[in-house]
Formats: structure tokens, C-alpha cells, sequence
């Protein structure tokens, strides 16, 4: 057992290092840790906010073409749509409940309609790159007043300033300047990370888009006749669409 008393030694030593080194860099450390901590939330946010909306477009949209062709059941593709999250469902939502209105006129509301969902799977990103722009200029200010530091003891205690006063100033710099780095890099790849899956999802809402459109304006089938030569009525625009 003695092997695993030396390894938790050496964590606690690890630690102990650590938050001496920590302490050593002034106060920027605590806007750079706390600057660390706002770009974890929106960075995890994010994510579980991508996964959770994330389908099977090409299930889901057969699946309402299915329903589209055969029952022709509103109620229940609007109840599918609303049990579905993300903004494919939503998008197919809108289409479904507007579908009466001219070609010209759904797609128009439908690509008003994904400017919005775009500016959803957007929210919070350019957070997540600012932070990654702005760490290392904390920690280059980190750095500045840590020199400043050294040449206020100078220019207090001239020649006889102790080395302690000059190293505590570098320490200070050297600190802030790794720590803003270390925030940096993986905020910088986090970001684009983030911004490859949005852009996925937004290929996912111009597709629906496109497909919602052609099946509600050309595959739809006619509506049910109540007698034999009954045919089914022209699409008229109404005077407004329904949003949701």
C-alpha cells in the first residue's frame, strides 16, 4: 500500500504547487480563471444543446412524407412535430400548419423562418471566441503589471532592490502570460468545434427546408373528394400565416 500513499502525496504536492503558482501571478489570475469558467458554461451549454436537437433528418422527413401521402393527418404531424426538438421539427411545423398558401409564399416564410433557427444555434458562440481572443491580452496585461511591479521596487529601492522583489514581478508576468495561453488554445479549438456542428445543423435546416416545400407544393396528394368528380381546390394564400 505504500505505493499508493506516495501517489497521493504526490497529487496533493501536485496541487499544493499549483495553487502556489496560481497565487504567485497577482490578480489578472483570478479574471483569467474566472474568464475560464464563463467559456466552460457556454462551451458545455452548447454542446448539450447541439446533441439534444441533433435527429435522423432523412427518418424524420419520411416519415412526415409517409403521414403526408397516405393519412394526410395533421393533428398528428403537428403532435410529432412538437414532440420532436430542434428546429428541423419546428421548421416542418410551420410549413405543415401554412401549407395552404402559395409556393412563392412558403418558401419566403420558411427561409424567414430559418434566419431564425441560424440566429438560435448561433446564440452564445461569439462568447466563446471572444474569450479566445482576449485570454492571451490578460495575460500579456498580467505580464505588464507584473513588470510594472519590478520597476516600481527599482525605482523605491535602488540599487539595493532585492532579487525577491524582481522575481516575485516575473513570476507575476511569466504567470499570466502561460495561464492566458493555456485558456486560449483550447477555448480557440472549442469554438471551432462548436461552429462545425452549427453548421451541420444548418445544412439540416436547408435541406428540410427545401424538401418540406417540394412535398407540401408537389407530392401532396389531392385532397380526400366528397363525391366522385370532386377535385381538389386550387392553394390560395390566406391572409396570414400561421407562425406556430
Amino acid at each position: 500500500m505504500n505505493w499508493q500513499f506516495l501517489a497521493q502525496a504526490e497529487v496533493l504536492e501536485a496541487g499544493d504547487s499549483a495553487w502556489k503558482l496560481l497565487r504567485q501571478g497577482g490578480p489578472m489570475v483570478w479574471v483569467l480563471l474566472l474568464v475560464s469558467a464563463v467559456a466552460a458554461t457556454v462551451f458545455f451549454e452548447r454542446l448539450l444543446n447541439y446533441r439534444r436537437i441533433q435527429i435522423n433528418t432523412t427518418e424524420f422527413i419520411a416519415g412526415i412524407r409517409a403521414n403526408l401521402k397516405n393519412n394526410y393527418n395533421v393533428v398528428e404531424l403537428v403532435a410529432i412535430c412538437d414532440a420532436t426538438p430542434g428546429p428541423v421539427a419546428r421548421m416542418t411545423k410551420v410549413a405543415i400548419l401554412n401549407r395552404e398558401l402559395s409556393r412563392e409564399a412558403l418558401r419566403e416564410l420558411l427561409n424567414d423562418h430559418k434566419r431564425v433557427e441560424v440566429a438560435r444555434l448561433e446564440k452564445r458562440l461569439n462568447t466563446l471566441g471572444t474569450i479566445a481572443q482576449i485570454a492571451p491580452l490578460l495575460g500579456l496585461l498580467g505580464t505588464v503589471l507584473g513588470f510594472m511591479r519590478i520597476f516600481d521596487g527599482v525605482m523605491q529601492e535602488g540599487n539595493w532592490v532585492l532579487a525577491k522583489t524582481l522575481a516575485g514581478g516575473v513570476w507575476e508576468g511569466l504567470v499570466c502570460m502561460a495561464l492566458g495561453l493555456a485558456i486560449a488554445i483550447p477555448c480557440y479549438i472549442a469554438f471551432n468545434y462548436l461552429v462545425g456542428r452549427k453548421d451541420d445543423l444548418g445544412a439540416d435546416i436547408d435541406r428540410i427546408s427545401s424538401e418540406i416545400l417540394s412535398i407540401i407544393t408537389v407530392e401532396l396528394p389531392p385532397s380526400k373528394p366528397s363525391g366522385p368528380a370532386k377535385a381538389r381546390p386550387a392553394r390560395k394564400a390566406p391572409a396570414r400565416p400561421v407562425d406556430k
